[in-house]
């Protein structure tokens, strides 16, 4: 017996060389800043919900979480960024739905979004708003639709980028309406917003998250919400079944990820805190005032329902005839 607690002793001292250097590294990464890549200009409801997540995450972790807007390439300037950052935690990346369909909607995407990154967290999802400038006549789907087909010269949809929630909703309304209404695509919901504004282009499906305000605000009309029933925050705005459109119904949805080969251990706490943050009563009910709705779930949950929204949307597109750009 003693000899056998011997052997099991000795073996213990003899993997604590490559178990210490592990732990070692799961924990120091708490000793150094953490850059949180956002992939949009500020402004949208990426950057908006990636901000109060900075914010929470410093708070529990005790280090400072810096958001670093990093725009362009439909959302892989940003995610290069990560790609190429140390698998260590200094560097995640927070972004939205449209980030695990670059392979959909890219010809040559520089990453393979399921392969090259670590999925940490899914924190919040929300439903989008279709707006248009305060000064079009046409208030409802159906009054839309109809001045489209009168007219198709005349209207054109913004997106936030390709693979967007917004995008992907906007290619449902232009099967659901029988229309071909071209999509522009924006380097963020901001510039593309400030344009429905401004009126030079009509439509935009964006977040309730950052259309809502500016449709509160008078700067851009809302038309129609995405969900199958009316939203608590917003019950003067009709649904798209309402305003002319049924089957019209997308939410979109944020998390944070990692480099490749992240350590589970940086990946189990970050998970863990995102957890806390998205139960505490305080940015429950600030999300709730945004339409938005929190989710706390493991990265295993998350990683499951990543491939299904993958495959449900990219039967989408191809339904949609979509090519690659």
């Amino acid at each position: 017996m003693l000899r056998r607690n011997l052997m099991a002793a000795g073996a213990t001292l003899a993997l604590t060389p490559l178990v210490a250097p592990r732990v070692a590294r799961a924990q120091s990464w708490l000793q150094h800043p953490i850059r949180m890549v956002i992939p949009y200009t500020p402004g949208g409801a990426t950057d908006a919900m990636a901000r109060l997540a900075a914010q929470k995450l410093s708070e529990r972790l005790g280090v400072s979480v810096t958001p670093e807007n990093r725009a362009g390439g439909n959302g892989t300037v940003g995610g290069m960024a990560v790609v190429q950052a140390p698998a260590d935690g200094s560097t995640i990346l927070f972004t939205a739905s449209i980030h695990v369909m670059a392979r959909q909607v890219m010809k040559a995407p520089p990453y393979d979004p399921l392969v090259d990154f670590t999925p940490v967290a899914r924190v919040g999802r929300g439903p989008l708003l279709l707006v248009a400038p305060p000064r079009l006549p046409q208030s409802s789907i159906a009054d839309v639709v109809a001045a489209a087909r009168r007219e198709p010269a005349k209207w054109t949809f913004a997106t936030s980028s390709l693979g967007s929630a917004g995008h992907l909703a906007t290619l449902e309304f232009n099967r659901l309406a029988g229309l071909d209404i071209p999509i522009a695509p924006y380097r963020g919901s901001a510039p593309g917003l400030a344009d429905v504004a401004a009126g030079n282009v009509q439509l935009m499906l964006d977040p309730i998250l950052a259309t809502l305000p500016l449709a509160r605000g008078g700067q851009v009309k809302a038309l129609a919400i995405t969900t199958a029933a009316r939203s608590a925050i917003a019950p003067e705005i009709p649904t798209a079944a309402e305003a002319g459109m049924p089957g019209l119904e997308f939410a979109s949805w944020y998390g944070i990820w990692g480099p490749r080969g992240l350590p589970g251990g940086i990946v189990g706490r970050i998970n863990a805190e995102m957890q806390q943050v998205m139960a505490d009563p305080a940015v429950v009910r600030r999300l709730t005032e945004l339409g938005f709705e929190p989710v706390a779930e493991s990265p295993a949950a998350f990683a499951d329902f990543i491939a299904r929204d993958v495959a449900h949307n990219a039967e989408l597109l191809r339904a949609a005839n979509f090519q690659p750009e």
